[in-house]
């Protein structure tokens, strides 16, 4: 059995749908292939690899409701291509947003549907995830505490000699312990549809989220965006633009 795993994000590194998929790849056996979706000239490697494959799981953010542009031209070229070389696969899909609701995935994930009707697929439903920036982050975070315990081992070591500093490894539980809290909801449903793509049948459409009480997430999100509005001139764009020679 053979997975193609689309990681349709435009992001070139760091991006929530990679990590998403790269859970999903964990709970699904057999060959497994991972693609990058960005361009146009992705499209025939892609492409190619569908040959052969049983399953294929597309990782992608939800823009505006819906599936990404660049995402709609592929589709548009891979119902063609399945259509003239007889592949008749099965679908599955992971969206994430930046909203607290993993439901708001629901129009992009109905768009998938249809997609197959036409294409001659079988759509084997998908796992919607809400909060998927903030869980992204929080994987970010816990990369740097690797990190950190491992500064902290390596400082050990040498000025008293013990490869175990106790606080660093309490705070390292800590953050794990978290994190693994904070994907509860996501590790269960790719667990669950990982034994769907092996068995070759429909896990239906399943939504989740963060977990994280509402009125925290809202917090923490308003704070988020607002720092990265003004590194990247977003909310104070104008103030930070760089002008050119005409502009000034």
């Amino acid at each position: 059995m053979k997975t193609v795993f689309i990681n349709c994000s435009p992001k070139k590194r760091f991006c929530a749908s990679a990590y998403f998929l790269a859970l999903q790849r964990l709970f699904v056996g057999g060959k497994k292939a991972t693609e990058k979706l960005r361009t146009p000239a992705d499209h025939g490697r892609i492409l190619e690899q569908l040959r052969g494959a049983q399953a294929v799981v597309f990782g992608l953010p939800l823009y505006v409701d819906g599936i990404p542009s660049h995402v709609l031209r592929f589709m548009e070229e891979m119902e063609v291509f399945c259509r003239e070389n007889e592949i008749h696969l099965n679908l599955y899909c992971i969206a994430n947003n930046g909203f607290i609701e993993g439901r708001q995935n629901e129009p992009l994930m109905q768009s998938f549907e249809h997609f197959c009707s036409r294409a001659g697929l079988s759509w084997g439903g998908g796992v919607g995830i809400g909060g998927g920036v903030m869980l992204n982050v929080t994987r970010i975070l816990f990369i740097v505490d690797i990190v950190l315990l491992l500064v902290n081992i390596v400082l050990s070591a040498v000025h008293t000699g013990s490869f175990f500093p106790k606080d660093a490894w309490i705070s390292f539980g800590e953050s794990a312990a978290l994190l693994l809290y904070f994907n509860l909801g996501v590790l269960f449903y790719l667990i669950r549809m990982g034994s769907y793509i092996r068995k070759g049948s429909c896990s239906g459409k399943k939504y989740t989220r963060i977990l994280i009480p509402s009125f925290i997430f809202i917090l923490f999100a308003d704070a988020f965006f607002i720092i990265i509005s003004f590194f990247e001139g977003g909310l104070f764009r104008g103030w930070l633009k760089k002008k050119g020679i005409e502009e000034e």
